[in-house]
This record gives structure tokens, sequence and C-alpha cells, in this order.
């Protein structure tokens, strides 16, 4: 697969994860924050969607410490998801899925 390929697809995954919907007062969630309302089960599940992005990174060649950086964002936000209430709230707003692909994106630019 090509390098935009999977660009593409690691942006495509983490926005239907991070920001597929706009909800009035609370903005721009996806399904990881809507899914991820299901105590414990929802996050972990949504964890497994969110690997894609990180595996995408791996297969562009980000350095193994990036990757340990991305799977640890994915950690944190999996682990404190899981807390009610707080946990939701840090779903909507941490987006690590986002964040991880703008990891890669900086890895693309820089060639």
């Amino acid at each position: 697969m090509a390098e935009p390929a999977r660009l593409t697809r690691a942006r495509r995954v983490a926005d239907l994860l991070d920001a597929a919907f706009t909800l009035p007062v609370i903005g721009r969630v996806g399904f990881d924050g809507l899914i991820g309302l299901l105590p414990v089960v929802g996050d972990w599940a949504m964890a497994i969607p969110s690997l894609y992005v990180v595996y995408q990174g791996y297969r562009l060649g980000l350095r193994k410490r990036t990757v340990a950086w991305m799977l640890l964002l994915l950690l944190v936000e999996t682990v404190a998801g899981s807390v009610p209430i707080v946990g939701d709230a840090l779903d909507i707003a941490w987006n690590a899925n986002q964040r991880n692909v703008a990891r890669i994106e900086r890895h693309v630019a820089d060639g």
C-alpha cells in the first residue's frame, strides 16, 4: 500500500473515532466517545480500532520510540476512559487518535 493511502486510512479511522459527529454544546464527538459511555467494555472495545492508527504509523516507518509514545497515549485514554463520568469526558476531549495521526503526518512531512 502506498504511503498516502496508509495516511489517509489512518486519518479516516481517527476522524471516525474522535470527531465523527457534532453535538450541540459538546462539539465534535466520535464513536470512541459514544461507545466509551458503555462502562469498561466500551473503552476497551474502542482500543482495537485505535490500534489500527498506531499500526499504520508503524508501517510508515515511525521510530520505535514514537510508536511506543502513541501506544502510551492510547493506553492512558483507554484506562482513564474506564473511570465513570470523568473518563467519558476524557474520551471526548483527549482525542488520542487524532494526536497520533498528527504524529504520523509530521513524520511523513519530514520525509
